[in-house]
């Protein structure tokens, strides 16, 4: 059984030393662990410091691509080295290394294929109320997309099965955390978590500039993952609002007109036909949405076949 650690990394030459320091070197269950560098366009001594610290894997980008890119490429790497497990960690030592072997330990006991670090962000100190408060919203509102009950969707300290990472297919270029988590939910891959701490901060986040950005690009990933997977949930809500919105004028102006005073409120027909009319329209849009669905998990289950030919049963 074969651990790969992936560290994605964009100028972490005075962070990476505590990472690398606290790395496991003994996991039971596990026969070889390594560990892989993503240099996502550094322009410090990264890669040098790394391999200072006897690091060997590397993956290196000549220019910042994200970090759902860094992740992928990463696990493109590891898997292809023979990855039985992947663990994702930040170079910025936000989370706690020793806490790998527990993470991983679902998988070895074959209780589940995903592995999330919750980090309790209620206790988190330099969390603003706000940021807490919008944790939470977020981790709710992916577990109902997911169909799965996790406290901490956003955290990045994860463990993956080469199963799950053979069925999961990255396509946003924000971050994979939201996406993989409905797509695990959507596949019935099984999915858990456990609880962590986190290291004292280290430098403000380089992945968003304030919490009104992440929450837009977090959103947009969510919409996104549930559109691709969950369509006609969607657009069936939609028709029925539009079409509850459009009775109620269309009723009105039926009253006025048994009443003989419609003659003047041609409007309120006009917006109930309008609304009605766009219920039927977005039901149509959820039937294709869902034709598309259909295709899309023809070339996913085309595609997991490639990857098996790839890196191997």
């Amino acid at each position: 059984m074969k651990l790969f650690i992936q560290i994605p990394c964009l100028n972490e030459e005075t962070t990476l030393p505590a990472v690398l320091e606290t790395m496991p070197t003994h996991i039971d269950g596990i026969d070889e662990i390594e560990i892989l560098v993503i240099d996502d366009g550094s322009s410090d001594r990264t890669v040098e410091v790394a391999k200072s610290y006897g690091v060997t894997h590397f993956v290196r980008h000549a220019r910042n691509m994200g970090l759902a890119r860094s992740f992928r490429d990463g696990v493109d790497y590891a898997l292809l080295h023979g990855a039985d497990i992947v663990v994702n960690t930040d170079g910025d030592n936000q989370y706690p290394q020793a806490a790998i072997p527990e993470l991983v330990q679902p998988i070895l006991r074959g209780e589940a294929e995903i592995v999330v670090g919750d980090r309790q962000t209620k206790t988190i100190e330099h969390f603003s109320g706000f940021k807490k408060s919008m944790q939470q919203l977020g981790s709710w509102v992916v577990s109902r997309a997911a169909g799965l009950d996790l406290p901490d969707a956003a955290s990045g300290f994860r463990a993956y099965s080469k199963y799950s990472l053979i069925r999961l297919n990255i396509v946003t270029q924000f971050s994979y955390c939201m996406e993989t988590i409905v797509q695990a939910g959507y596949k019935r891959i099984a999915i858990t978590s456990i609880p962590i701490t986190t290291n004292p901060k280290t430098r403000e986040s380089r992945l968003f500039s304030n919490i009104f950005q992440h929450m837009f690009q977090s959103g947009s990933a969510i919409v996104r993952a549930y559109l691709m997977y969950r369509p006609v949930a969607l657009f069936a809500w939609i028709s029925i609002v539009l079409a509850v919105a459009g009775l109620i004028p269309f009723v009105r102006y039926l009253v006025l007109l048994a009443e003989h005073e419609a003659g003047s409120n041609l409007q309120s027909l006009l917006l109930g036909l309008l609304l009605i009319v766009s219920a039927l329209l977005s039901l149509v849009m959820g039937v294709v949405a869902d034709l598309t669905r259909i295709n899309r998990t023809l070339a996913e289950e085309s595609l997991d076949y490639q990857k098996l030919q790839r890196y191997g049963d």
